[in-house]
């Protein structure tokens, strides 16, 4: 009888061992993505730098700095920021693009950011693209709206883009999703 409660008690021990360096890491978590005292939290971001998965050997990079002030918390077209670009191609061509920023909504750890094509070694300056991102730590995926038929022909509307179809490459850089926190305003209750 002795026996199996020595062994429940051992279990039980690491159990609350478990439970708190969980709770541990936890707290060092949230403690790294606190906003300084007397700051607000910025309502969206998509940042950072990331090449796509391609096994046929094209070299596709896209980079993010895009932002939503705490102050437009509830309109995602106040967005500012850039992205860009660039596809070297194995026969040794290549293109790249970079554009201004005019939406960006994300919700959880996905993204979706629009902009104008500001500078490009291709036609379609002026134009709007879409890019959809998925944060998911080193295996991120990336998505946009320059697909199907008659592309060029489209036009994009601001917070639009694909289903992040693409895999980016291990260990070639990554994504990060600052979650939308939108401020919704309470109807007021019917007497």
């Amino acid at each position: 009888m002795n026996r199996p409660t020595r062994h429940r008690t051992k279990i039980a021990a690491l159990g609350a061992a478990l439970l708190i360096t969980a709770g541990a890491a936890g707290t060092a978590l949230a403690a790294g993505d606190a906003v300084p005292r007397g700051k607000e939290r910025e309502a969206a971001a998509l940042t950072g730098t990331a090449k796509l998965y391609r096994p046929a050997g094209d070299d596709i990079t896209f980079t993010f700095d895009a932002h939503l002030a705490a102050k437009d918390t509830m309109d995602p077209e106040k967005a500012y920021g850039t992205f860009r670009f660039e596809h070297a191609f194995p026969d040794g061509t290549s293109g790249w693009a970079r554009g201004k920023v005019d939406c960006l909504v994300t919700g959880g750890k996905v993204a979706v950011v629009t902009g104008v094509l500001t500078d490009t070694d291709r036609p379609g300056k002026g134009r709007r693209v879409g890019i959809s991102v998925h944060d998911q730590g080193r295996n991120d995926r990336l998505g946009y709206s320059w697909i199907g038929r008659d592309v060029e022909k489209q036009e994009l509307p601001k917070c639009m883009s694909s289903a992040p179809f693409e895999k980016t490459r291990a260990g070639s850089g990554d994504f990060k999703v600052l979650p939308w926190q939108p401020r919704y305003e309470q109807a007021p209750a019917e007497g």
